[in-house]
């Protein structure tokens, strides 16, 4: 089995602002390297957005196997992400909540605990697309 590789991630949440629900305002990173990775989308192999219309459960799901094949192929982690922006087409905050609660109950959970931000938007850039999550990770040295 091959030696854990360090983590130069920290991550705190100063006492002169609100305690975040489970992420932290600030993530700092100590890696000489970064991997930025592109938006992931709801997109199959085939490129077509997954799911009937207006399943985020669906979308949720294509994005989470997206993010972590993306997150293997730069050599990283969901644990080494140091900041996340989670796009949902929706102005309901109960929907934000149910994709990032989907998002945090899965293996590309740890991702979420950095510095991270979700916002509902108008629109994303494929028809019937809801969700995006756009990820920049920490890469050992």
């Amino acid at each position: 089995m091959p030696a854990e590789r360090p983590r130069p991630i920290e991550k705190f949440n100063p006492p002169t602002v609100h305690e975040p629900a489970g992420y932290s305002h600030v993530t700092i990173s100590a890696a000489g390297r970064l991997a930025h990775l592109a938006g992931q989308c709801p997109l199959d192999l085939d490129g077509t957005v997954v799911g009937p219309p207006g399943d985020y459960a669906a979308q949720t799901d294509q994005v989470i196997t997206n993010c972590l094949a993306v997150l293997k192929a730069a050599g990283a982690r969901p644990s080494e992400v140091v900041r996340s922006i989670v796009y949902v087409v929706s102005p309901d905050s109960a929907v934000l909540a149910e994709v990032w609660q989907r998002l945090n109950a899965s293996d590309l959970a740890p991702a979420f605990t950095t510095a991270s931000t979700l916002l509902g938007v108008a629109s994303l850039g494929y028809r019937g697309q809801l969700i995006e999550v756009d990820l920049t990770a920490a890469l050992p040295d």
